[in-house]
């Protein structure tokens, strides 16, 4: 079933249900689109459920290689015909791979949604992965990995991972191990394809100077008939147990001069009822400003760190509440007690009035500035689709932070910040 609205220019500037066409094509794809006439560009974004998850354990990194080579050789273009095709008209077009998703990004004007939209349906239903492109793209993969091998900052942040996911596939990352990407070969990439791409449950967002339901025809001219009777869907993402005691590892890179601490623990998934008191609350925490009460604490007055500050992953499934301290190997053990101290502080007295109130007039400021742009509002559909957020829920969104209390975000704190169960993760020399 598909709503079409009248495009207005008056419109409420938020997208909503009266201005957000969404429509589910028979082969399983769901368009979203919005119309804007102010510039004659288009804005479109979507993903397919193939991520990491589906990598075999001794093949981590599959779908990354995958995602990359969907653009080095088609049934109709060999590598540098499909770029030259983008570049002749001032397109672009990309598509990257995360734990869940394999996303494509593309901009251009709206005279050429039919020709970006066939070479986006080109690189997705008859890519031929190029045997000389996927050992380049092998190569690169491996050099990128050997370069993380020696980053203190990704090498902590996997440190941390492992810990907080242990037994759990989210404890691996995403573009794998340098022992299991050397072991993948063509054939792997072409068999993983084979059984995971596909059109159910995909989803593509176009926003620009294009009537919603010429959007959605275009979508199935270029894609409704694509299937798969082989398509393998995502396993069921698993509960994390959360760590039973304060756990510290340590991961130990010769030659460098500072070291990178993580610390944290496992948060709830996207949809859990605590995730705008935690999101308002990690602002206050290790975001806003000069990188919140971390920032001010660990970097401003005690001058321990190079940076300190705390973030919040929420998507499908557990996600993580990490507090980030780049410094000097010296200051390792006075850094980690400054942190703890002030979590403990955190989960003990509610936050003040007056962070609580910059922190929603933050969140409330910000919606606007992201939706100002086509990519933005994409982004952001693409966002509400992926988490059944619902139509209204930009409409609603001012309501839900403006609810906030400080109350909320003590309780919601406790449920999974507790300064004697942290995972700490350090690399460093």
């Amino acid at each position: 079933m598909m709503k079409t609205p009248i495009y207005d220019e008056h419109r409420n500037a938020l997208p909503g249900p009266d201005d957000i066409t969404r429509c589910e094509l028979p082969n399983g794809i769901t368009v979203l689109s919005r119309a804007n006439f102010n510039s004659p560009t288009l804005s479109i974004k979507g993903y397919l459920q193939v991520g990491s998850l589906l990598d075999p354990e001794d093949r981590l990194g599959l779908s990354y290689l995958a995602a990359f080579g969907l653009m080095t050789g088609t049934a109709r273009h060999d590598f540098q015909s499909l770029y030259n095709e983008i570049e002749s008209i001032g397109a672009s077009l990309s598509f990257s791979s995360g734990t869940l998703n394999t996303s494509f990004s593309a901009h251009c004007l709206s005279e050429d949604l039919s020709l970006i939209l066939g070479l986006i349906s080109d690189c997705l239903r008859s890519p031929v992965f190029p045997e000389k492109e996927f050992n380049r793209q092998k190569t690169q993969m491996l050099t990128a990995l050997a370069i993380r091998a020696q980053d203190t900052s990704a090498m902590a942040s996997m440190l941390f991972d492992q810990i907080v996911y242990a037994g759990h596939p989210y404890q691996h990352p995403e573009d794998g191990y340098t022992e299991t990407v050397q072991a993948i070969e063509r054939a792997d990439l072409v068999d993983f394809y084979q059984r995971t791409y596909g059109p159910k449950k995909m989803a593509i967002v176009i926003v620009g100077a294009v009537e919603p339901q010429q959007a959605v025809d275009a979508v199935s001219q270029a894609l409704g008939d694509w299937s798969n009777p082989r398509q393998q869907p995502l396993p069921e993402i698993p509960p994390v147990e959360p760590l039973q005691e304060r756990t510290h590892k340590t991961h130990h890179i010769p030659g460098k001069t500072q070291a990178d601490i993580v610390m944290g623990c496992h948060a709830p998934d996207r949809l859990s009822p605590d995730f705008h008191a935690l999101r308002i609350g990690n602002n206050i925490l290790g975001e806003f400003g000069m990188m919140g009460r971390l920032g001010q604490r660990v970097r401003e007055d005690a001058g321990l760190a190079y940076y300190a500050y705390s973030s919040l992953s929420i998507s499908l499934g557990p996600g993580a509440w990490e507090m980030i301290a780049g410094v000097n190997p010296v200051h390792i053990d006075e850094t980690i007690s400054l942190i703890t101290e002030e979590v403990r502080k955190f989960v003990t007295h509610p936050v003040d009035e007056e962070e609580l109130a910059d922190s929603k007039s933050y969140y409330l400021g910000r919606m606007p500035l992201l939706l100002e742009s086509n990519s933005g509002v994409a982004v952001s559909l693409l966002n509400i689709e992926h988490f059944n957020l619902g139509l209204d829920y930009f409409l609603q969104y001012p309501k839900l932070v403006q609810s906030i209390t400080a109350e909320d975000i003590l309780a919601a704190s406790r449920k999974y910040l507790d300064p004697e169960r942290l995972a700490v993760a350090v690399a460093g020399p």
